[in-house]
């Protein structure tokens, strides 16, 4: 699939508003995992390019907390309208640079685009409060002022959504952004900030920086200016951001790593297996796939290594357990019956097309062994008893919990997790109260 617009497919970073290589030119390959071919490079920014970036974002933070709500949210808006026109483009740049299948993608950037839809029409209702003051000669009130620099560290396997949906809240709260996207998929943040310059943002509003996670993060989290750290990743590199943020005492917002258990209280197994046995595995942009590729070798020796460990501790294989006939980075969609809760792929994400499938003896056990982790993302569970539908949503210990509904992310609700999937909550307004600060006003001299 080509792009009928060549210039959304940015190579370099950007900084105040151009586009910059990295000061040493130094750069670094990003390869399709379909293909293994060379996609493009991307600047490996130093950690002088991150506090130019962090530099040119609080420049701009008086002039963008100025701006009044409605300018701010026509812009936002000029931004999902190039998101939908551009919509193909950005889903082909999404296919090449993470594998997953093209209508999947598709599916991502209306998703992505639903975030600043919904951030702009909230902008205009971004309120404070006034409070009964107990005394006659006095007023209180509350204001909401944006934080100040947000920096937000976006994840590969939704390269799209997870922008919007952090730098959406931010830029409709009044922050300034400083995003740095996976290393792994550089190409959809930057076609998605070059939309931004088309809108019209004024320049250092959002900046985007690629490169090593390490020299970055580094930077981000120690750097004074930034009042706000927005991480959607593992939870053993989301603890070490928040430790790095404490010496500044940064807002820090978290969604982290989750194994979100998925209920049944029906016949399931065989069924599901079957189905799963069915999904089409290919290259993204091929007619009918359903499954892509992983991401990198690394993950598919991580699902040959939860499997193995599944199998060597009693669990039975319903369906594939192997690498694709394709070969490369293809694995087959896999079912495993008969797992029980101490399997490493019951206890640790797999990133990989694998479903364990633990039996359950009544409600009461399956809300036991669904709490007991340390995780608490998601949590799924499908009935037909009403009764049951509420005690399970009051009783899983998750942040987000879907009943008798499988996809339950939207731009208006709040997304986010408890115990050690995080902090914090992204999406509704929730999620532009995590860039907000409340400010309250005591007005005396009124008698």
């Amino acid at each position: 699939m080509k792009q009928s617009d060549p210039l959304l497919f940015r190579q370099q970073a950007l900084i105040d508003g151009e586009w910059r290589d990295a000061a040493d030119g130094a750069r670094f390959a990003i390869h399709n995992p379909a293909t293994a071919e060379t996609v493009g490079h991307a600047p490996c920014c130093s950690a002088a390019d991150v506090e130019r970036a962090v530099a040119a974002a609080h420049a701009a933070f008086a002039g963008w907390r100025a701006t009044p709500a409605k300018t701010r949210a026509q812009l936002l808006r000029r931004w999902f309208d190039l998101m939908l026109a551009n919509r193909d483009d950005l889903a082909a740049i999404m296919v090449r640079e993470q594998g997953k299948p093209l209508a999947e993608a598709r599916g991502e950037i209306d998703y992505a685009a639903s975030f600043i839809e919904w951030f702009a029409e909230e902008a205009r209702r971004v309120y404070g409060d006034v409070v009964a003051s107990p005394w006659a000669e006095r007023r209180m009130l509350t204001l909401q002022q944006p934080v100040g620099v947000a920096a937000l560290i976006t994840p590969w396997n939704f390269p799209a959504a997870m922008l919007t949906r952090k730098a959406g809240a931010a830029l409709t709260a009044g922050c300034t952004v400083v995003a740095k996207p996976a290393s792994q998929t550089p190409f959809t943040a930057l076609a998605l900030a070059e939309l931004t310059q088309r809108a019209g943002f004024p320049p250092g509003v959002l900046n985007i920086v690629t490169g090593d996670a390490a020299t970055i993060g580094g930077v981000l989290t120690s750097h004074p200016l930034v009042r706000k750290l927005s991480f959607t990743g593992s939870t053993a590199v989301g603890k070490q951001l928040l430790a790095q943020s404490a010496a500044t005492l940064k807002h820090v917002s978290l969604e982290l790593g989750g194994n979100a258990p998925f209920i049944v209280f029906d016949a399931f197994a065989e069924k599901f297996a079957a189905a799963a046995a069915r999904l089409k595995v290919g290259n993204g942009f091929e007619a009918g796939v359903e499954i892509g590729p992983l991401i990198s070798a690394a993950a598919l020796r991580k699902v040959e290594a939860h499997i193995a460990d599944a199998l060597a501790q009693g669990a039975t294989l319903l369906a594939g357990g192997s690498r694709h006939a394709l070969g490369g980075q293809f694995f087959q969609p896999t079912v495993l019956r008969d797992c029980t809760p101490g399997m490493q792929v019951c206890r640790d994400e797999t990133f990989g097309p694998v479903a364990p499938l633990i039996r359950f003896a009544g409600e009461a056990e399956a809300i036991r062994m669904a709490n007991d982790t340390e995780f608490g993302l998601a949590a799924y569970a499908y009935t037909r008893d009403l009764g049951r539908a509420w005690r399970l949503a009051e009783a899983l210990d998750y942040g987000m919990v879907g009943i008798n509904a499988g996809l339950i992310s939207t731009a208006e609700a709040a997304f986010g997790g408890v115990k050690q999937s995080g902090l914090g909550r992204e999406g509704g307004r929730s999620g532009i109260g995590e860039y907000l600060e409340s400010k309250y006003v005591n007005l005396g001299g009124l008698g």
